[in-house]
């Protein structure tokens, strides 16, 4: 294995400076002292370890910097992009190199790096920055700690910053941007010389237009990372990379490219046609992607809104089955969002998902379970081990989330009507943490928690009373004129819940300004509109068995917010009335003419607000005929339609035409 691991950026022996003469010239004695004087006042060590090391630099006779005193200590945590050290390896062809790398990657730790490089004679300034990225990648494996307070005060790390500040315009362009990227992974302050000489060089040359493809790439994101040079320096990148041939880029530079432009996401636009251009090119590359490297190129595509890229996010789609058991949380969570806002979902995905909850809910992060459960609702996925794991879950580690995330998990339960073979376990867990925290959930959450609980019957009905109280309704308007539709449409529904299923109920009512005439609303209806296709084949039927239209009528909507899809009347003796007539109606028949976006996706299972729809019309009175589409499917000739209409309607043989 060789060394710089980051973005394989040192692969080209023709860029490395391999100086030939060590500094022989000065005592070892003498090189360590001038370190410890140009160092000591921010790296201050209290042992001063032996300094075996010579470092070497082409012009450089001496251990001295008009800027070294400006050096900063190091600090933060570490975050690395480290990759595979394949190109490195290849491309080394000096023999006391490639033995250096190979024994630098099989190194586990800060202070074996630093120990191995303090028996070298010589210290190239590839071998340098090598070693400082390999400090990067020990140390991530650590998580977001920073640096050890021991590897900070070690003079051999302290010499190793000191040797790349020494006139950088005397690196090559590799080891140049290799080492400003180690250096901003182990978070060096932004404003010390070290880190101001290093950019000042990258932005030097890319000015002159010197760096290739993969320093620019690496530049590129340091940049970013550095969050100093804003959107110009940026541009000037973007606009070099332009002019090159994307057959010629890495998988690593392609990802990088699209993080570069994601960074100038206010500039899409003007980028638009180069963005087409990389993502027509993207698919070929796909297959070649890590699991970070996928994650990354989702993110940046909904930061750009690319959703114009369809085939490469159904190419992403299809290569992220096989890396699922292989995402750290964030990446999964990242994947979840991108797939969330493009409306992609997949059934081997989804398996390969509920394989990963199944086997490891317990472990996972609450942002990630949310994620989880936002994918699952939003695209009416039924997974049972998905919607199981994350209820047994919330049972056993309920508080390690926040109120919102409490809310973002229990909705989809009612959203897709399922209850958990643990459903009494997990409402009672629920009413507890209500029951501590209720003044913790901000009133827009609260609301919709408890509303998404009444959708399969699991009524709050010790908080209703709350919900329904003039100072609770106040705060859930804030300082605006009035509450929005959507609010006012679920507390109408609660209300009517409590009327309807929940006579023992005793609280307060719902003020009538606060109530909605229709549950249909523009945004985010509490009902699916009905199928207007399903409904044109349905009233073909309903004409050739009552003989005219006159005897229904469509999109009814009730005294008691609901729309019925058609409406049949009947009088006292079962004979069918003009939909005109408005007296002796004795019974009322509603045909709920339901397609594929009123059930769960790919299943039979109503949805949590037509399955209350439902119930509730039935408990108002109505006769309710379920017609749905996969019935209506098999149906092969329209003598077929009719006869499935008869059945349907007058099985009782109490209604007459």
């Amino acid at each position: 294995m060789a060394l710089i691991t980051l973005r394989k950026n040192l692969y080209r022996l023709s860029d490395f400076r391999m100086h030939g003469a060590a500094l022989k010239s000065q005592p070892l004695n003498h090189v360590h002292k001038v370190v410890k004087e140009r160092l000591c006042p921010w790296f201050c060590s209290r042992q001063p370890e032996p300094f075996r090391i010579r470092f070497h630099h082409a012009h450089c006779k001496k251990f001295n910097s008009k800027n070294g005193n400006d050096l900063h200590p190091l600090s933060g945590p570490v975050f690395s992009q480290i990759s595979d050290w394949v190109r490195l390896e290849q491309n080394v062809k000096n023999g006391e190199s490639q033995t250096f790398y190979k024994r630098l990657s099989n190194l586990t730790s800060s202070e074996e790096v630093l120990s191995f490089i303090s028996t070298m004679e010589t210290l190239p300034d590839t071998m340098a920055a090598g070693a400082l990225q390999r400090i990067c990648e020990v140390e991530k494996k650590d998580g977001d700690q920073g640096l050890p307070k021991e590897i900070l005060e070690n003079s051999i790390f302290q010499a190793l910053c000191f040797q790349l500040e020494k006139e950088p315009s005397q690196l090559s362009n590799t080891t140049l941007v290799t080492a400003l990227q180690a250096l901003i992974l182990l978070h060096v302050d932004p404003q010390s010389s070290l880190l101001l000489n290093l950019v000042a060089e990258c932005q030097n040359r890319l000015k002159k237009g010197g760096l290739e493809v993969p320093n620019l790439c690496v530049l590129g994101e340091s940049l970013i990372r550095l969050h100093s040079s804003g959107c110009v320096t940026l541009e000037l990148i973007i606009n070099q990379l332009q002019g090159e041939k994307l057959e010629t880029f890495t998988p690593e530079d392609i990802v990088a490219l699209y993080r570069i432009l994601q960074a100038c996401a206010e500039k899409v636009d003007e980028h638009q046609t180069f963005l087409n251009k990389i993502n027509n090119f993207s698919p070929s590359i796909v297959s070649n992607l890590s699991p970070k490297l996928i994650s990354q190129m989702l993110t940046a595509l909904v930061v750009l809104d690319q959703s114009q890229a369809f085939p490469l996010i159904i190419k992403l789609g299809r290569y992220v089955v096989r890396h699922v058991p292989y995402f750290t949380n964030e990446e999964l969570r990242r994947v979840l969002e991108a797939f969330v806002y493009f409306g992609y979902h997949d059934r081997f995905f989804t398996k390969a998902l509920e394989n990963r909850v199944a086997a490891v809910c317990l472990t996972l992060d609450p942002e990630v379970v949310c994620g989880v459960m936002e994918y699952c609702g939003r695209k009416r996925i039924l997974s049972k081990p998905i919607l199981n794991a994350v209820a047994e879950t919330f049972v056993c580690q309920s508080e390690k989330f926040s109120p919102s995330q409490i809310s973002a998990l229990m909705e989809p339960f009612g959203k897709l009507n399922y209850l958990p073979p643990n459903a009494s376990a997990l409402f009672r867990k629920l009413e507890n943490v209500l029951f501590t925290h209720f003044d913790y959930f901000p009133p827009e959450t609260l609301l919709k928690l408890l509303h998404s609980c009444s959708l399969n019957e699991c009524h709050p009905v010790n908080f209703m009373a709350k919900i329904f109280n003039p100072f609770f309704l106040q705060r859930l308007q804030g300082e605006e004129s009035h509450l929005d539709r959507l609010s006012r449409a679920r507390l109408t529904q609660l209300f009517l819940t409590a009327v309807l299923e929940c006579p023992f109920y005793k609280g307060p009512k719902l003020l009538r300004k606060y109530q909605v005439k229709s549950f249909v609303t523009p945004c985010c209806s509490l009902e699916t509109p009905m199928d207007s296709q399903l409904y044109k084949s349905v009233k073909i039927g309903l004409i050739d068995l009552l003989g005219a239209k006159l005897y229904f009528a469509p999109k009814v909507l009730t005294p008691y917010c609901y729309t019925v899809d058609v409406e049949i009347k009947l009088d006292e003796e079962g004979f069918v009335l003009p939909f005109t007539v408005n007296e002796d109606i004795h019974e009322r028949i509603a045909l709920c003419i339901d397609g594929p976006k009123r059930f769960c996706s790919n299943s039979k299972h109503l949805l949590g607000k037509e399955a209350i729809k439902q119930r509730h019309l039935r408990l108002l009175g109505y006769q309710v005929v379920q017609i749905p589409y996969y019935e209506i499917g098999m149906l092969k000739s329209r003598r077929e339609l009719v006869e499935y209409l008869q059945r349907k309607l007058f099985s009782q043989n109490t209604v007459h035409w």
